[in-house]
């Protein structure tokens, strides 16, 4: 008998077959609910609610799996990503169930349907020491079970990861710290093979760079190793914030999240928690820009202001009025924008999540903006599509220039990861037209109930239909 992790819209089997996710990036053509198609000439208004971080939740569900027992994670949002996530932790020997966080409350559902969940975890003795390949290779982020489970089992076999293909991500970081722990790595067939056969042992750690990554696996490998991990240099992420404060809940030392030291003494076992994800900060910067491109006024919530320090200050420099209060903020565009320069960088700097939306801005701002990406390489395969919406970029390695204009043109484009998507769609409200995004599953991966919100927003939006074809009329 096949049983079911069941979530709203999304069904995993408990033994999928091949191809079981094909629909979220395989080959060939896309499926006719992987378009949206949006009408130009909106402007964004109303109230939208986000809920907690993709990059925050799933990487806590990972956390889960170092104590024994059963974890509650609220705030969850219900999208691909952490049903995806869900499976790789079945897989391991977890039980696994979503339940409304409130499917009364109107702020967090459309339609009784809630955007977040709240994920049970039910972690045993001796989890599984394996993720396989057909699941690891759709979500990159499940690399991040490779630190607590060879902390757990001393040894584990997780398939080389695969997510957006948005540019070089290796493991270079996480493989050298955690030998620097005592751990033995390999690679073997597409597989990361770790073991340690005399236990994690504390160490000091420089990563070269910030990442993200490297940080999550590190700090959850070190909270069980013997002796104190110092790891300088580290992620300061809001959302390591937040998987710090929940190992610390669990029975954890850790020391200095938020900064670039982190020191972790190591304890002997840790204890299951209820933990409230961290609002995302990424979809609300989405809105924000968005509120600004289509010279709009939207205040959202859910999402603390603080996170965003950089990119709200250059929505005022084009020219917004951004109000802030505790947990929620307001922006407010008159006129068309002000062309302002953009630089990825590590947090706090300007998130690289950000960057499609940044371009987005500029392609309809007064003048022209240097956009510079300093995190992942393929950012800018995003800038094609746009180029497809009229929008004037010249792209030069890690640089583009973009000469804003008054209006772009509808057109059909497609998504090439979760953040171009959500992109391209705003971007489309900003075209004379209609503009029709496919591989739109893209933006599920991300976003709980985009088309809702937008909506919400005052938006004319649609989903499905054939590619290229009329799918379901807009005029609606």
């Amino acid at each position: 008998m096949t049983h079911s992790l069941r979530i709203p819209d999304l069904t995993i089997p408990a033994r999928p077959e091949p191809g079981w996710l094909a629909g979220a990036g395989g080959a060939g053509a896309p499926a006719v609910d992987d378009i949206i198609r949006v009408r130009g000439g909106t402007r964004m208004t109303g109230t939208v609610h986000v809920v907690g971080a993709k990059n925050s939740a799933l990487k806590l569900m990972a956390v889960a799996l170092l104590a024994p027992g059963r974890s509650v994670i609220t705030n969850v949002p219900r999208i691909t990503d952490i049903a995806i996530m869900g499976e790789v932790l079945r897989r391991l020997g977890c039980g696994i169930r979503f339940d409304a966080d409130d499917p009364v409350d109107p702020m967090m559902a459309h339609g009784g349907v809630p955007r977040s969940r709240s994920v049970t975890i039910d972690v045993p003795d001796v989890p599984g020491a394996e993720a396989d390949y057909e699941l690891v290779r759709r979500l990159r982020a499940s690399i991040c079970v490779l630190g607590p489970l060879l902390a757990r089992r001393g040894s584990v076999r997780v398939a080389h990861p695969g997510g957006d293909a948005i540019g070089s991500r290796g493991l270079d970081m996480h493989v050298s710290g955690l030998a620097r722990m005592g751990a033995e790595i390999s690679g073997e067939r597409g597989f990361v093979v770790a073991s340690a056969p005399r236990g994690l042992r504390g160490a000091e750690i420089v990563l070269d760079f910030p990442s993200v990554g490297a940080t999550e696996n590190l700090v959850m490998a070190a909270v069980l190793a013997k002796g104190t991990t110092v790891i300088d240099n580290a992620a300061r992420e809001p959302e390591i914030v937040d998987i710090c404060t929940m190992l610390n809940q669990m029975g954890a030392l850790i020391d200095g999240a938020g900064t670039s030291t982190l020191t972790v003494v190591g304890v002997p076992g840790l204890q299951p928690v209820r933990h409230a994800t961290v609002g995302d900060r990424i979809v609300a910067g989405t809105w924000a820009f968005g509120a600004a491109m289509t010279r709009g006024d939207v205040t959202v919530t859910g999402a603390s202001p603080a996170f965003l320090d950089v990119a709200l200050d250059k929505l005022v420099s084009a020219g917004a009025l951004v109000e802030t209060r505790r947990g929620a903020f307001r922006i407010r565009m008159a006129d068309r924008p002000r062309a302002v320069d953009v630089v990825t960088l590590p947090y706090p700097g300007f998130a690289t999540d950000l960057l499609p939306m940044a371009i987005g801005l500029a392609a309809v701002s007064d003048g022209a903006s240097l956009i510079t990406e300093n995190i992942f390489d393929g950012r800018f395969m995003f800038a094609n599509e746009m180029m497809r919406l009229g929008a004037d970029i010249q792209t030069d390695g890690h640089h583009a220039v973009v000469r804003g204009r008054e209006r772009l043109s509808g057109a059909p484009v497609a998504a090439t990861d979760i953040r171009a998507g959500a992109g391209l769609l705003i971007a489309g409200l900003c075209t004379d037209g209609v503009t029709e995004v496919s591989h739109a599953h893209h933006v599920d991966r991300g976003y709980p109930d985009f088309v809702a919100d937008l909506r919400a927003l005052g938006v004319e939006v649609a989903r499905g239909g054939a590619a290229g074809g009329p799918g379901v009329p807009l005029g609606l």
